[in-house]
């Protein structure tokens, strides 16, 4: 008896000991949380996953891309950026793999960040003849502008947004104002939530500029026209970012590129199981969408929403970590 007490107090003994191990070899993680609600989700699953499931002494830093995604290329500071939008500082990250302080880890985001005009999808299901910029632009009838209905309605963004610039300019190359239609200046992100959400309620026909993965997309579902046309890099980086372009040209807009980009120092110290789960952990706009969308509607925190993940999508997750983890994880929730 003494000795099966002896052997179960070892074998405790050995387990405490390899947990401390584990949790000295990762050590202290700063992840960085940006200030949109996708990122923000996606580092509190990091700092839940890496806490629980590989014992890392994880803590959560505020920032947004260029500070944080320069700091990381300079400094190797902080640690992770769980959700980089690459494409906004290419030279930056470019430089920062080179120079060895970065990793670029998972895609976090295959779908892409995906920007674009959209249509209901109630509306894409009545009219399939839809399914291009081109073939909307042709029935600004089916698009009653709110102010005047004699033209029809393209929803732009607010001013101050990269992504109204490239719209306005759109607009312009894509002849819309000649088809018939208006540029209709939504005046807030909020506004232009609100439009898209009436137009729901009252399953009228909408058409403008979205991106995903959003929460108003996880709810409201929506088609992405097709640009009709190739990517243009050059049309693209000399006119159609550029405010008051003269002469745009039609032009696709470009997929974003979404990894996650770890500290070369981190790497070093974290582990093969952690980096194991850094260059993994990846989910569909879809997924992230719908979560977004249960967070809005639950006025849920970041964390809220990555403990509400963690349970209802096991299959999900369990596929990113190791066995012992998933197990350690599951008991933690």
């Amino acid at each position: 008896m003494k000795t099966l007490l002896a052997s179960s107090c070892l074998s405790l003994s050995l387990v405490s000991l390899a947990s401390v191990a584990s949790a000295q070899e990762c050590g202290s993680v700063t992840i960085a949380s940006m200030n949109w609600q996708s990122a923000e989700v996606l580092s509190n699953v990091d700092k839940i996953i890496l806490a629980e499931g590989y014992g890392c002494d994880a803590e959560i830093t505020i920032g947004d891309t260029v500070p944080t995604i320069t700091s990381m290329a300079e400094k190797g500071e902080p640690d992770i950026a769980p959700e980089a939008w690459i494409d906004l500082l290419p030279d930056v990250v470019k430089k920062g793999v080179d120079d060895g302080k970065l990793i670029q880890a998972a895609n976090v985001l295959p779908d892409g960040g995906v920007n674009g005009w959209w249509i209901p999808k109630y509306f894409a299901d009545a009219h399939p003849e839809i399914k291009t910029v081109q073939d909307a632009l042709k029935h600004p009838e089916l698009f009653p502008a709110p102010e005047d209905e004699s033209k029809g309605a393209v929803y732009n963004g607010p001013q101050g947004w990269g992504a109204t610039v490239i719209t306005a300019n759109l607009f312009k190359a894509y002849g819309a104002e000649e088809a018939g239609f208006t540029l209709v200046d939504s005046g807030s992100a909020a506004g232009l939530d609100a439009s898209i959400a009436k137009a729901y309620e009252t399953q009228s026909a909408w058409l403008g500029f979205y991106w995903a993965p959003t929460a108003v997309l996880g709810k409201y579902p929506m088609v992405m026209l097709d640009w009709g046309v190739e990517q243009d890099p050059d049309m693209w980086s000399k006119c159609i970012t550029v405010e008051g372009c003269a002469d745009p040209k039609p032009a696709a807009w470009p997929t974003d590129r979404v990894y996650t980009l770890v500290s070369t120092s981190f790497s070093e110290r974290a582990g093969a199981d952690v980096m194991d789960y850094l260059n993994k952990r990846a989910w569909s706009n879809q997924t992230v969408g719908a979560l977004m969308a249960w967070m809005t509607d639950n006025q849920a925190t970041g964390e809220e929403g990555a403990i509400e993940f963690l349970k209802q999508n096991p299959d999900v997750w369990t596929q990113w970590v190791s066995p012992e983890a998933a197990e350690k994880i599951k008991a933690s929730l």
